[in-house]
């Protein structure tokens, strides 16, 4: 059972109500990554390949929730249909897809939104105000980021496994966190709050839309391809 501790707000650091950050950014990044970190000592829990891709597919997802991406059938990624321009060059994720000369296969997307996807997805939190950046005790290593609050960096495991929860159907975000989780190596860590009565990843992937079980799986398979092509 994860331990709480039943320090108030002043004990912890931080001001504010103690639940002020319980309910996340409502961006599927930002909780894989914390969900993908230690709670307490922000230490990453996946190799920088695994994450790193597990991070971008949560980046797709994110304009895909709201419609505006979509996967043509062959895995290429395009504007969704109703998006306006000004939406599109508001974001810099949509701009980047809609400036390409064509559109890219998602897996070629999710490689190249890999190589910072970390970096990206961390100073996104940071600004947020849920991770804060702490120096090395040893001299000459770059710090690290560490959560501003163990329950706050827990929370995103609830906002998952709420998709695994059968009495209830599984929200698109919930169940997309969950299917990103475990197709980037994170399954472990829903195993361990899993009960025989819960529903599994994969039948929580399967309420999601058409489009997000192919960002998933396509997810998978790019960390797949990551972990072989180190190994060789």
């Amino acid at each position: 059972m994860h331990e709480r501790r039943p320090a108030g707000p002043a004990d912890r650091g931080y001001p504010g109500p103690l639940d002020a950050g319980l309910s996340g950014t409502g961006l599927v990044a930002d909780d894989l990554y914390l969900l993908a970190h230690d709670d307490r000592t922000g230490k990453p829990l996946l190799p920088p390949r695994p994450l790193g891709t597990g991070l971008a597919g949560a980046l797709l997802a994110e304009v895909m929730l709201t419609s505006c991406i979509a996967l043509r059938s062959d895995t290429a990624v395009v504007i969704g249909r109703d998006v306006s321009p000004a939406v599109v060059y508001g974001h810099v994720l949509l701009k980047q897809i809609a400036e390409e000369p064509g559109p890219l296969p998602v897996r070629a997307w999710l490689r190249y939104l890999a190589r910072t996807a970390v970096r990206d997805v961390a100073l996104r939190l940071e600004q947020a105000g849920y991770l804060t950046r702490v120096r090395s005790r040893v001299p000459g290593r770059p710090g690290r980021m560490v959560p501003v609050d163990p329950d706050w960096a827990f929370s995103p495991m609830v906002r998952a496994q709420s998709a695994l929860d059968r009495t209830r159907e599984p929200s698109p975000y919930a169940g997309a966190l969950a299917g990103l989780a475990a197709a980037c190596g994170l399954g472990f860590r829903l195993d361990q709050y899993h009960s025989q009565a819960d529903r599994s990843t994969g039948d929580a992937v399967a309420y999601l839309s058409p489009d997000l079980r192919q960002l998933i799986t396509q997810t998978q398979i790019t960390v797949h391809a990551a972990v072989l092509s180190h190994r060789t």
